[in-house]
């Protein structure tokens, strides 16, 4: 399971909370609740001959944590990433390389021109209609019930939180501590003689040598 590997790539990408939710939600029933990346018609017999027969972007059928699929868009993904996606399609299949695809695929909008943005900010999560940026409205209900799941869980886990320095009020009325003048080093010394000193005395008083 790859939950935590999504998680850290939405966060180095900028998502905001309810962003990466939807990501984990896509991936979740994208991938059969798995978090594994998939390919596209795995659940057929003989599932390669299969693709090879019906799909007429093969060899480049969905795979990954989202379906990424034809030419056109693998050649896009891997000059997003820094990966030769057209020479070898299956490293699409890669968990990182899969992470970034959905990632700043559903971003930048790669799969249907629709993008996060367009569904999801800080003050909007309309989280059924965002199914548009991978599938239209397949499935959106369902989809749209685990972001809202995913969302409150990273919100508990702190996602995208950070701690800041208090900043003093202009506004407050304690005035500033004095500063403690800093002691000389003669008069340091005074101050340990004298503490020798009493220490001595209290010593021979308690042996009866002074009155």
């Amino acid at each position: 399971m790859h939950k935590a590997l999504l998680i850290s790539t939405c966060a180095a990408e900028g998502l905001l909370r309810n962003q990466a939710a939807y990501v984990l939600a896509t991936a979740d029933w994208e991938t059969n609740h798995t978090f594994e990346p998939v390919r596209e018609a795995y659940w057929v017999p003989n599932a390669e001959s299969w693709r090879k027969k019906n799909l007429r972007y093969y060899p480049w059928y969905g795979r990954g944590f989202v379906q990424l699929t034809w030419e056109r868009n693998y050649k896009l993904a891997g000059a997003k990433i820094g990966v030769d996606l057209i020479a070898n399609p299956d490293a699409a299949m890669v968990p990182e390389n899969a992470a970034r695809i959905a990632v700043v695929g559903m971003r930048e909008g790669w799969f249907t021109g629709k993008k996060l943005s367009d569904f999801i900010t800080l003050k909007l999560s309309n989280f059924k209609a965002a199914r548009a940026i991978i599938n239209g409205t397949d499935k959106a209900v369902a989809i749209a019930a685990l972001a809202k799941k995913y969302d409150a869980e990273l919100k508990v886990a702190g996602y995208g939180e950070t701690v800041a320095a208090p900043t003093p009020s202009p506004a407050s009325s304690t005035p500033p501590a004095r500063p403690v003048p800093a002691k000389s080093p003669i008069a340091a010394v005074v101050a340990v003689l004298a503490a020798i000193g009493a220490a001595i005395y209290a010593f021979l008083k308690l042996k009866g040598i002074l009155p």
